[in-house]
């Protein structure tokens, strides 16, 4: 949950289009002070003018302390807020805006990254390459998208300094024209730490091809709304093995959801499955698994509880 007491007024210096569909904007402080730091993968809570809340990863340099760069996709399914912010906000206005939060971090002592983006999913990744071309380190990207006119940042990766780094490759719709990533993902190279972010298909895709990659190496982050819910789904009961207490999770409700709406104090960060945070041992139940954390060999006796349900009628934490 976004803190908005921590909230800051930010004016909006830049408003730009720099894709079909995508813009950029820039946050800067009215009086040109160096905002709070942040490292690359970060997102900011935007607030709109009416009053909707919305993360958006980072895109700038993490060394620059003077603005916040995000891109935004007009999401015409979404619920507004993505609209409200391209089609309303201009150059000069000011929103209110939460510090920098990070859920998809790089790890300090990582040496080589393969990056995978799928449309605007590459935004975390332009401030990671700037973070690591500043140490030295080396990284690859995979990105996807159906054309070069929806496809942000396209210019600054295609420079000549990045073309054995950066693979761009367009498949017009056509699922048939897919990129195979089947051996780029079949082994793991110089223990490289892998970083997804993209449409859901594309997340599950990576995810079930590097189900044998040590679990700590891979990490995807979710740019859409969790599927928490489909239709069908139907209440369940959990059971807290430390007391015993039987809750129902209803079927419009997260089991995370009801474990804090009962006075629990529940980790939790990015609540779409995709950070990790609030994994939980399952002691019994079957699960129905939402997430892109867990390897296959993990599903048996663990849940993400921000997004998965149960199968079973019933399932018991360790809690």
């Amino acid at each position: 949950m976004t803190d908005q007491a921590a909230m800051m007024p930010l004016r909006v210096m830049r408003h730009e289009k720099i894709a079909d569909g995508i813009h950029l904007l820039e946050f800067r402080t009215a009086n040109g002070d160096a905002l709070p730091a942040f490292t690359a993968g970060a997102h900011i809570a935007v607030r709109t003018p009416k009053g909707l809340t919305r993360k958006y990863s980072l895109c700038n340099d993490p060394a620059e302390r003077d603005r916040y760069q995000v891109a935004i996709k007009r999401e015409t399914n979404g619920r507004g807020g993505s609209i409200e912010l391209i089609d309303t906000v201009k150059a000069g206005d000011t929103l209110m805006v939460a510090p920098p939060v990070n859920d998809f971090g790089l790890p300090p002592r990582g040496q080589d990254f393969l990056f995978i983006a799928g449309g605007i999913g590459v935004t975390p990744m332009v401030a990671m390459i700037h973070e690591l071309r500043a140490a030295g380190k080396r990284f690859r990207l995979f990105y996807f998208n159906r054309s070069p006119e929806m496809t942000a940042f396209r210019d600054a990766l295609s420079a000549a300094e990045l073309k054995d780094s950066v693979v761009i490759h367009y498949d017009g719709g056509d699922p048939a024209r897919s990129y195979d990533l089947k051996p780029v993902l079949k082994e793991r190279q110089n223990r490289e730490h892998l970083y997804c972010c993209g449409p859901r298909p594309l997340m599950e895709a990576v995810r079930a091809m590097t189900d044998h990659w040590s679990p700590t190496a891979v990490h995807f982050e979710a740019f859409s709304e969790a599927e928490t819910h489909k239709a069908g789904d139907a209440p369940f009961k959990v059971r807290l093995a430390h007391s015993n207490k039987v809750l129902t999770v209803p079927a419009d409700k997260t089991i995370l959801e009801v474990l804090r709406d009962n006075g629990l104090d529940v980790p939790s960060s990015c609540e779409t499955g995709t950070c990790g945070t609030c994994r939980t041992k399952m002691l019994s139940g079957v699960a129905d698994h939402r997430d892109l954390v867990l390897a296959e060999h993990e599903k048996a006796d663990t849940i993400m509880i921000c997004v998965s349900r149960a199968k079973s009628d019933e399932v018991t934490l360790d809690r």
